[in-house]
């Protein structure tokens, strides 16, 4: 079959709810896939951070094999003998007392919603139906309904009212704007990404992280923290809020948690929060299953022993100052912190950031453009010098084309 082939067939038989580049990928391994033809790519995309460590790692690989041929699934309604070691070894990893495992990310925040209330009920003693949460603009969470309920996206949003009720949004990066809606009794949570991915890597302003999170504690308020996409390395700390020291009452991590091989989720608190939802509650048959066990196990082990974080750290900053070398029109800014990065551009001649992502494409480096003029790139965090820098060659002679 030729690459269109491939494509054709999606098209046909598939939603049409993507819009993927042009290539049909059949291979990875490290910071490369090959497409069907045996053409080799730098990934740029790394599924949306979700292959921090690299393609098909092969411990994490071995850990999904060992486990598959073992035990996969005996739903939560049976114990499972990996559970209860995955749930010590990360609660002990991010310093938390307990561990609601889920599957995906957009399951993580909502389970992380209902505990917010359920705490605002049980223990800050809201009245029944009042809870409130506040959001940010540009917020990316998800896709269910209630998720999309928080959203200020249209592309999100439109036409799939009625919506939940119960949100309170406020600007990005705006102390004032949270300070305000705090104002009201009926708050219990804030959400918010450390750094909004989808909206194209916006990093709020040095302390805005930590003024919130001292607001949230005057008003007796949870901050919770999306870190599925900045969490586990991939900004250059173990976790985004790791850079103004700041610990979230729940913590939702997802994507990297299993290195790109399973769905993984999970959501952190304290017992104080946590344990506001008892048995038949809350769950999921596939939560917490035996295989997603074992593998997220082994996604953090890589993590701390490769020390990516460290790499995530040092590798940014590279590719900030080699991006911001390039006298380009085209580019209007360069930003991001460790290996979230994103070059916002300009169009010009008719040209724009989907243009840009196919050059990239044809010469052998795989990227995606958000909200039409920002592309983001999000390398594996193994990455190594040489291989950034030859990527980074090829990012500078696919500007120069334009």
């Amino acid at each position: 079959m030729r690459p269109e082939d491939y494509i054709t067939r999606e098209g046909k038989y598939g939603a049409h709810n993507y819009h993927p580049l042009p290539v049909v990928l059949q291979k990875g391994e490290g910071v490369f896939v090959w497409d069907v033809e045996g053409k080799r790519y730098f990934d740029f995309l790394s599924g949306y951070s979700a292959l921090s460590q690299g393609h098909c790692h092969p411990k994490i690989i071995k850990a999904l094999t060992d486990q598959a041929q073992q035990l996969t699934l005996v739903s939560r309604a049976f114990h499972a003998d990996v559970l209860g070691e995955y749930m010590e070894f990360a609660c002990k990893f991010f310093g938390y007392d307990k561990l609601l495992p889920m599957n995906t990310g957009a399951e993580a925040v909502e389970t992380a919603l209902k505990l917010a209330r359920r705490w605002g009920y049980r223990v800050k003693g809201i009245a029944p139906e009042h809870a409130k949460i506040v959001v940010c603009s540009e917020n990316f969470h998800g896709r269910t309904i209630t998720i999309i309920s928080m959203s200020t996206d249209p592309d999100s949003y439109a036409d799939f009212g009625p919506y939940t009720p119960g949100f309170i949004k406020v600007q990005y990066n705006n102390v004032g704007g949270l300070e305000e809606a705090l104002n009201d009794p009926d708050v219990v949570g804030f959400l918010l990404e450390p750094i909004q991915g989808e909206a194209g890597v916006v990093v709020p302003d040095e302390g805005y992280l930590r003024k919130c999170y001292d607001l949230c504690r005057q008003h007796n308020v949870l901050f919770i923290a999306d870190e599925i996409q900045t969490g586990i390395g991939r900004t250059g700390k173990l976790l985004a809020c790791d850079y103004e020291n700041i610990h979230p009452d729940i913590l939702i991590l997802g994507k990297a948690l299993s290195g790109g091989v399973t769905p993984v989720s999970a959501v952190f608190a304290n017992d104080e929060i946590m344990l506001t939802i008892a048995p038949g509650e809350h769950g999921s048959t596939y939560g917490g299953n035996p295989l997603a066990a074992r593998v997220a196990i082994a996604a953090l082990e890589v993590v701390r022993d490769e020390h990516l974080s460290e790499n995530a750290f040092e590798m940014g900053a590279l590719f900030r100052s080699e991006m911001e070398k390039i006298d380009n029109p085209m580019i209007r800014q360069v930003r991001g912190k460790g290996l979230l990065n994103a070059v916002v551009t300009e169009p010009r001649g008719g040209k724009v950031a989907w243009d840009i992502c196919l050059a990239l494409k044809e010469n052998g480096l795989i990227a995606k453009p958000t909200h039409d003029h920002i592309i983001r790139f999000t390398p594996p965090l193994v990455i190594d010098r040489d291989q950034m820098m030859e990527a980074v060659g090829i990012i500078k002679d696919t500007f120069a084309q334009f």
